[in-house]
């Protein structure tokens, strides 16, 4: 289905005019040829020609006359931290809500002239306006989705509901985890029922804690490795993302996907203009593109990922048009945001993440029965700590210690007396 659509858009591209519905007018495009625009995306998120689709950066550069220089990044933190390194200079960056945000803080980002982009009509109302970027003024939506719990069901005998999967000694060895601190957490926040976006130094060690628990299944940390893996039946659990979950099942029949009950992470990635960027205007031409439906429909039908274009979403033609996955019913599953964190709690989550990188699993001191029970994953009512549990926990802890004061404080006072 996918190639013989892949072939369909190809064709269609090949006849489209030569400029999309640009604002700009045509000499002011033609005098951008022969210029480059340097753009840095995540892997595997373009149409890129492969298994017969839409070489979408090739057809930009022959449409218009501009070279693209086009490099990838496998997690905003990643991104990120080469962007402030300052050794490398984009025009344009495709990260995820949180980050938009936080560079938006930091004036990392150039305000977009929306007048550029006609296509950004095809964006609705209900992916506009949102807490990243309020007013839209530095990014236009690319994808949106969800993070999943991937599972091999030749490997997996029963169809898991909860995260704590991941903490499952029977497969020790064969759980892959993510290698990035905010989507790690993240699992181990909705495991104890937290808030993602929680600033108590407190409830982030906890969570710490239970990722350090992870360790003694032996974990693999991942990023765009997870492909291989999984496709190959290397591993019986992985979390990632809804979208690359199809694209790897058209490889792997036997990998299937569940949303945990705890609650997943929702997010959004759109385009960004970098602020300094010497190309601005072929930066909003590439945009623009990026929204033509035809283009719209290739990458969605190619990366798998939930489209938040009209164009896209609303074409019965289209491959994953009302899947399961990327567009369940609004409301159908719990769902949290990343919100930007302020740079104490960030530099915290750092720190935390690189204890639980580090960690080695001791099963003599193992906090493991702690969260999860006698050695199986639940306790007796098949929950773990809430952050109310331990606030009752720390304030029971509280009233003890000054119990105790109080009494060792009585004690010595009455030998003093006495000696008097």
């Amino acid at each position: 289905m996918k190639k013989v659509f892949a072939l369909l858009l190809a064709f269609v591209a090949a006849t489209l005019p030569v400029f999309t519905g640009f604002a700009v007018e045509a000499d002011e495009i033609e005098a951008l040829r022969g210029t480059t625009l340097y753009v840095y995306n995540w892997g595997e998120y373009i149409s890129d020609g492969s298994d017969d689709s839409l070489d979408v950066i090739s057809e930009f550069e022959n449409r218009f006359g501009i070279d693209v220089v086009y490099d990838t990044f496998d997690n905003n933190e990643t991104m990120y931290s080469k962007l402030k390194s300052g050794g490398v200079a984009y025009d344009i960056v495709i990260p995820s809500d949180y980050m938009i945000e936080r560079m938006i803080a930091e004036n990392m980002l150039e305000k977009i002239d929306c007048s550029n982009i006609p296509n950004y009509k095809y964006i609705p109302e209900k992916y506009r306006g949102l807490s990243y970027d309020p007013k839209d003024e530095y990014s236009v939506p690319y994808t949106v989705g969800m993070v999943g719990l991937i599972y091999n069901t030749s490997m997996v005998s029963e169809a898991p509901t909860s995260w704590k999967a991941l903490w499952d000694k029977n497969y020790t060895g064969s759980i892959l985890m993510f290698n990035n601190p905010r989507d790690a957490f993240a699992i181990a926040q909705s495991v104890l029922g937290m808030d993602y976006n929680m600033q108590s130094e407190a409830a982030w060690k906890v969570a710490a804690e239970l990722l350090k628990e992870q360790k003694i299944v032996s974990p693999t940390y991942v990023s765009d490795e997870i492909f291989n893996m999984m496709e190959s039946g290397e591993a019986a659990f992985a979390p990632y993302y809804a979208g690359d979950y199809l694209s790897m099942k058209d490889n792997n029949p036997d990998l299937a996907l569940v949303y945990p009950e705890e609650g997943v992470n929702f997010f959004v990635d759109a385009m960004c203009i970098l602020k300094g960027t010497k190309n601005k205007l072929a930066a909003e031409l590439f945009i623009d593109f990026m929204l033509d439906p035809e283009i719209a429909l290739a990458n969605a039908e190619y990366i798998c990922y939930a489209s938040p274009h009209t164009g896209v979403y609303t074409n019965p033609e289209y491959s994953y048009y009302q899947d399961e996955f990327l567009y369940p019913e609004d409301g159908q599953f719990k769902t949290q945001n990343f919100l930007n964190l302020n740079p104490k709690t960030l530099a915290l989550m750092s720190s935390l993440w690189d204890d639980v990188k580090n960690h080695i699993p001791n099963s003599d001191s193992s906090n493991y029965d702690f969260f999860f029970g006698d050695g199986e994953l639940g306790n007796s009512n098949g929950t773990v700590m809430t952050p109310e549990a331990w606030n009752y926990v720390i304030y029971i802890g509280i009233f003890v210690a000054v119990c105790l004061a109080y009494v060792v404080f009585r004690y010595v006072r009455k030998k003093y007396r006495e000696k008097v």
